[in-house]
C-alpha cells in the first residue's frame, strides 16, 4: 500500500520539495496573487484614464455600456440597473463619482464586495455614489432584479 501512495504522490512530492528549497519562488508568486499585479514576465495591467472632452450625452452612454458588460454577472445585474436608474440625473461630478468607481478598480471582486459592504470602501471610493449604490444594492424595496433592463427600457426613461 505504502508503495503505491508514493508511486502515486511521488511526482507531486518532487515538485513541492522544489518548491520548497527555493520558497522565495513561490512565495513570489503568491505575492502576485495577493497584490493583483501580474506574475513577473507578464504585461502589466494598464491604469484606467477617464476620457477628456466627452460630452455629457457620450458619457452616459458609454457608463450604460460599461455597466452592462462586466466581467461578472453580479455586478452586470447591479451597475445595469442601478444605471438605468439613477444615470439620467446624474450631475457631471456625480457622473465622474461612478466613471471612477467602476473603471478604476483593476477587481471587480472588489467593487462588487465594497457595494454588498462585505469588505470596507476605501476612502477614494467612498462617497455619495457609492452610499446610493449601496443602497441600492439592498433593494428595500424587493424588486425583482435578476436580469439586465432591456436597452429599450433605459432608452425610453432617456427620452
Amino acid at each position: 500500500m505504502a508503495s503505491y501512495v508514493s508511486r502515486l504522490l511521488g511526482p507531486s512530492l518532487r515538485v513541492f520539495a522544489k518548491f520548497e528549497k527555493n520558497s522565495g519562488v513561490l512565495l513570489r508568486g503568491s505575492a502576485c496573487l495577493l497584490s493583483h499585479q501580474p506574475p513577473q514576465g507578464e504585461p502589466p495591467i494598464p491604469e484606467w484614464k477617464q476620457p477628456q472632452n466627452e460630452s455629457m450625452e457620450l458619457k452616459r452612454a458609454r457608463l450604460v455600456y460599461q455597466s452592462r458588460k462586466r466581467g461578472m454577472l453580479e455586478n452586470g445585474i447591479i451597475l445595469s440597473t442601478f444605471a438605468g436608474r439613477y444615470l439620467e440625473g446624474f450631475d457631471e461630478e456625480q457622473l465622474d463619482q461612478y466613471d471612477n468607481l467602476i473603471n478604476k478598480p483593476d477587481n471587480d471582486w472588489d467593487l462588487f464586495y465594497w457595494v454588498v459592504q462585505h469588505k470596507p470602501t476605501p476612502e477614494e471610493y467612498d462617497h455619495g455614489v457609492m452610499d446610493l449604490l449601496k443602497t441600492f444594492a439592498k433593494n428595500p424595496d424587493m424588486e425583482s432584479r435578476i436580469r439586465q433592463p432591456d436597452l429599450a427600457e433605459t432608452e425610453q426613461r432617456h427620452m
